[in-house]
């Protein structure tokens, strides 16, 4: 009689599971957001243009293809829509899953599966290296301020992640969370052309510089005589200039203001970058994957956010970097 109940009790539990596997389904073949969202509604949920998205689509298709015969499986589009949504809105994997209709496990597969993907795309972040890419790039930052000879404009923030359950004290930061330490650099758009994820939140901003790829090039002469701007967390350095501390005649505080004037343009540009993918930000609860995958999320993130920063008309009079989202974190 036990056996009996037992059957009857995981028949009953493979009726609700099919039931749930058919609903979901059913939403995602008849729900396209792309289809049926206004061009604001798309952007507020996935924060890129429609156009921008169907863009990436082409470029991951190949790579999210399931290989498989079983009945609805997950499509290249849902994969995307589902990885873009969570950037967006840092939400769990369970809330996620009720609107798009996919499961909790699903939303995770297709989170990490989109990632790893756009991953590849990392190269398309380029410092200026040829001389007429410099020439421009020091051109604009010399209207900002007034400083010439000005390359970029350099920053670290704290991307808060999950407590990991492995080496936890090395990623918790000054501020008393888990965190990754993330190096940016921007030019005058606030358009990152270097981004360094990798270094736990206890690692110093001049650790991770002078650990970074772009240092060598600094070392080897690969600015051409042009400078970075970095905050005192920086060293000073031939090709990276930090403010005078405390500042004794005019000149160095004039100097102190332009540099401030100048380098606020990164800090602006890690406060949109965060608002625009909540997944990042402390107020959302951070990024609760893996710190490896966390890495990833990073680097992604800033990709797209240079898509959407490209997307949009530089302002009349401006430099592209008005103000609005004020400080990083970091900072």
């Amino acid at each position: 009689m036990a056996a009996l109940q037992r059957i009857i009790e995981l028949n009953r539990r493979r009726r609700r599971h099919s039931d749930v596997v058919y609903v979901h389904a059913y939403i995602r073949q008849n729900f396209n957001p792309l289809e049926v969202l206004s061009d604001e509604a798309v952007v507020r949920k996935y924060r890129l243009t429609r156009a921008q998205i169907r863009e990436l689509l082409q470029l991951v298709h190949p790579h999210l293809v399931r290989q498989t015969r079983r009945n609805f499986a997950l499509t290249p589009a849902v994969q995307l829509l589902a990885a873009l949504r969570f950037y967006a809105s840092g939400s769990f994997f369970e809330v996620l899953g009720v609107c798009l209709g996919m499961s909790k496990a699903s939303i995770s597969r297709s989170v990490t599966a989109v990632t790893q993907v756009l991953l590849q795309l990392a190269d398309r972040m380029a410092f200026p290296s040829t001389p007429d890419d410099i020439a421009r790039t020091t051109q604009v930052f010399h209207g900002v301020a007034g400083l010439p000879r000005v390359i970029g404009v350099i920053d670290g923030t704290l991307i808060p992640v999950a407590r990991p359950s492995e080496n936890e004290p090395i990623y918790l930061c000054r501020k008393g969370f888990p965190a990754l330490n993330v190096q940016v650099v921007c030019d005058h758009r606030g358009v990152f052309t270097d981004i360094v994820a990798r270094w736990p939140g206890s690692t110093h901003d001049a650790y991770v510089w002078a650990n970074s790829a772009l240092c060598q090039v600094a070392e080897g002469g690969g600015f051409g005589g042009c400078w970075l701007l970095g905050d005192s967390g920086y060293p000073l350095r031939p090709y990276l200039l930090t403010p005078f501390q405390q500042p004794n005649t005019a000149a160095e505080a004039r100097y102190n203001r332009v540099h401030i004037a100048t380098r606020a343009i990164v800090e602006r540009a890690i406060g949109r970058w965060k608002q625009r993918f909540r997944c990042l930000s402390k107020t959302a609860g951070g990024v609760q994957l893996h710190p490896t995958k966390c890495c990833a999320v990073a680097v992604v993130t800033a990709l797209l956010h240079n898509m959407a920063v490209r997307q949009r008309p530089t302002p009349r009079g401006g430099h592209g970097v008005g103000g609005g989202c004020g400080r990083s974190s970091s900072s």
